[in-house]
């Protein structure tokens, strides 16, 4: 959400912003979802205008799969999912991300997958650079890579406060030039600055630039629309100044609410980008801080807010306007779902997979595939998907107990209702030889950097590992290398990075981590790697 705390001094948006230049067609058309004549279609041509609101995956991610369902249920055709690259909040590895990508694919949604991280760079301290973002992005490329007609990167959220906004374009450049330069060939989204509302113009003033720094011409600005747009002239100026010149745009975020602020236009927002046959995507499906903004209570569908019935179902929204994207079939025709698969069996258990087995599901045209959930405490997470009836989990905890249930789909993407649901135990860890030695190799006020070296006096290589320890004076890692942290209050697990996956036998390998901390900055004495405790080295 857009932060307004230090906005002052406002007047007319159309009146600040200069006039747009004219963009030129590009020299090369990008693959998949791209820039067509000022305009985002899809890979075969067709016009595709999102409509559909943000998900705050990073910070709920329980929530998502069932959010993205609901969402979908409710018209959309697209979403924006927030996720973290590690610089303020937990990093989405890759395999979250990926799976983040197959659950809007599931159901038919086109993503946006933005990091959080940079929201008000250069007034915000906490605030991440689009250099580290795009460093990010890179990370993922082979995650990314062939979901080009499925995904759009935006770089990263709002990411320059209200102090010296000039400074946005330099960087915005340099950090798409980045991306290009990495291979990346999907649809590049670029947010405003001044927290996302360019109330001063400097994105409109340089968006021609910046457009010209990608290569592909396949790049699309985002405004958002808060407290700064709450008249009809200051919405219809900014929106049509893009569209004048060619310049593909869209409101990738817009509230509706008033707040201390001023009361933003949202029925000028939605006619008008209707009209213009631009997306928009409404901040934000539930769990903000402010629940104003909420459009779903408590992430419940069938408790949507007075904001949410006028996002879905409103005159201009989303169930209104909202269709698919052909690349899901959409305009096919086929509506009927596929038959719930049978009961699953499990079979092949061990102390950290299963393998599960049911009935086929059937479809009047044909099931294409399943997706395995983990149920419990009322959400749902994929753990498998396959186009078998059979799948195994992995990944699982020694002496747990799990429930599973299966869905299945078509072509369409037509979702079948759930199966009936097995309960599974894991078997016990088996004993794992381990050493663990930390130590801090720096600090300073507020932070200090870390390591851990996780030893193997065993013989025989392990393959594979969880790390387990906990902090005890509140100390949170905010990076790491070599591995990948979560982190729940003190408690912290880690798992590898791809190249420290095994320990070979009388070997070791090392994690490091940058971590804050209090005035207080107690070592870690007891780990555990796989359930087995450690020796502390």
């Amino acid at each position: 959400m857009a932060l307004l705390a230090s906005l002052v001094g406002l007047v007319l948006v159309g009146a600040l912003f200069p006039a747009v230049a004219h963009a030129q067609s590009p020299g090369v058309q990008a693959t998949g979802l791209h820039i067509s004549n000022g305009r985002l279609v899809e890979g075969n041509g067709n016009d595709f205008v999102m409509r559909g609101v943000n998900a705050a995956h990073t910070w709920y991610p329980g929530k998502t799969e069932q959010s993205l369902a609901d969402i979908k249920a409710l018209g959309a055709n697209s979403v924006r999912v927030v996720l973290a690259d590690g610089h303020r909040w937990a990093a989405n590895s890759a395999s979250d991300v990926a799976d983040v990508i197959a659950q809007c694919k599931a159901n038919r949604l086109i993503c946006v997958l933005e990091v959080h991280d940079t929201t008000g760079y250069g007034e915000d301290s906490a605030a991440g650079t689009l250099d580290q973002a795009a460093d990010y992005w890179i990370g993922l490329k082979d995650v990314l890579a062939g979901q080009e007609n499925y995904i759009v990167i935006n770089i990263g959220n709002e990411p320059w406060g209200n102090t010296g906004p000039d400074g946005w374009t330099a960087p915005t450049i340099a950090a798409v030039k980045k991306l290009r330069g990495a291979g990346l060939q999907h649809t590049i989204m670029v947010d405003a600055p001044n927290w996302g509302q360019d109330w001063q113009g400097v994105m409109r003033a340089n968006a021609k630039s910046v457009y010209d720094a990608d290569t592909t011409g396949n790049l699309i600005f985002s405004i958002h629309m808060y407290s700064v747009f709450d008249t009809a002239q200051e919405i219809t100026d900014y929106l049509n100044a893009y569209v004048g010149a060619k310049l593909p745009l869209l409101i990738g975020e817009f509230g509706g609410p008033a707040d201390q602020y001023g009361d933003p236009d949202e029925d000028t927002m939605m006619a008008t980008a209707q009209q213009l046959k631009l997306g928009y995507l409404a901040w934000s499906w539930s769990g903000n801080t402010d629940p104003i903004l909420d459009l779903a209570v408590n992430f419940d569908p069938k408790q949507l807010s007075s904001w949410g019935q006028r996002v879905f179902n409103g005159a201009n929204g989303i169930a209104q306007t909202a269709k698919e994207a052909t690349v899901f079939g959409g305009g096919s025709g086929d509506t009927q779902a596929p038959t719930a698969p049978g009961t699953p069996t499990a079979s092949a258990v061990t102390s950290t997979s299963v393998t599960l087995t049911w009935p086929a599901a059937t479809d009047d045209v044909g099931v294409t595939g399943y997706d395995v959930v983990r149920v419990g405490s009322g959400d749902e997470t994929r753990v498998a998907t396959s186009t078998t009836n059979t799948a195994t989990v992995s990944g699982l905890t020694a002496a747990t107990a799990y429930t599973f249930a299966v869905y299945a789909h078509d072509a369409a993407g037509n979702r079948s209702t759930r199966s009936a649901t097995v309960n599974v135990t894991t078997d016990k860890a088996p004993t794992t030889a381990c050493s663990v030695g930390y130590r801090v190799l720096g600090e300073w006020p507020g932070g200090f950097q870390g390591e851990i070296k996780i030893g193997n006096p065993g013989t025989a290589a392990i393959n594979g590992w969880k790390l387990g320890f906990t902090f005890a004076d509140g100390q949170t890692v905010s990076n790491m290398w070599g591995g990948t942290a979560a982190q729940s209050g003190g408690t912290v697990t880690v798992t590898p990075a791809s190249y420290t996956t095994t320990i070979p036998a009388g070997g070791s390998v090392t994690v490091g981590f940058i971590a804050s901390k209090g005035s207080t900055n107690t070592a870690p004495t007891a780990f555990t790697l796989n359930g087995s405790t450690c020796t502390a080295s």
